[in-house]
């Protein structure tokens, strides 16, 4: 069993059963096709994801205004199966660019702003997955490496290092369930071998306050 102190994650069991219906009926309504969706002003998400509800677990360990900031639906289903190698998540959303100290490389997802900030800035998010469905083995689990969360910025290079070092656990579960993570750790994702959907909602948490010029997207 990893623990979100020790590891970087941590499994919350049937966490978000409450709100598994309202959050299908979202996804049902969103456009397929695509390996990641990043959602912005989706109707009924917001008030889903906020301190008082989904939003509490993140709350509880980041404290402050923490908010969502970032929010990306995968759905992996036999059309529409890929793969994903070791990484770190290292970018956030913003509403507009802005050149700031510190902040890139900047790129553009889905016509949404996104840059690199200052690495501390990462190490203080956390990450929520909420799953839809059921993840067995051979249902694409995230595999994350325990405690890859404290090792700082890791050198793509670097990363299969890493691994051997600290392991590679999959992150099973059941629809309802939520996994918590430290938005640092090291992660990847194999392709689904079954002929089901394996959606997940990846929501990123965050109680700093960016620097003037630059605004979080938010969801």
């Amino acid at each position: 069993m990893l623990d979100f102190d020790e590891h970087g994650a941590a499994r919350l069991h049937g966490a978000a059963a409450p709100f598994l219906s309202a959050l299908e009926g979202i996804a049902k309504g969103l456009p397929g096709g695509r390996a990641g969706i990043r959602l912005h002003d989706i109707p009924g998400l917001a008030p889903l994801l906020a301190p008082s509800a989904i939003g509490a677990f993140p709350a509880k360990l980041l404290g402050g205004e923490v908010r969502p900031v970032r929010a990306i639906l995968f759905d992996k289903h036999e059309a529409n199966n890929w793969a994903l190698g070791w990484h770190q998540d290292r970018t956030i959303a913003v509403k507009a660019r802005a050149d700031v100290p510190g902040y890139g490389p900047w790129s553009v997802k889905a016509g949404m702003q996104h840059v690199e900030p200052p690495f501390a800035m990462i190490e203080r998010m956390v990450t929520l997955r909420v799953h839809l469905d059921d993840v067995p083995e051979d249902n694409a689990p995230l595999l994350v490496a325990p405690g890859s969360h404290r090792l700082g910025r890791i050198l793509e290079a670097d990363l299969s290092a890493v691994v051997e070092r600290c392991g590679a656990v999959p992150n099973l579960a059941i629809a309802g369930d939520l996994w918590i993570y430290a938005t640092p750790i090291v992660h990847a994702s194999a392709v689904a071998c079954g002929f089901r959907h394996r959606r997940v909602l990846q929501v990123d948490y965050s109680a700093d306050a960016l620097p003037q010029g630059l605004d979080w997207l938010g969801i």
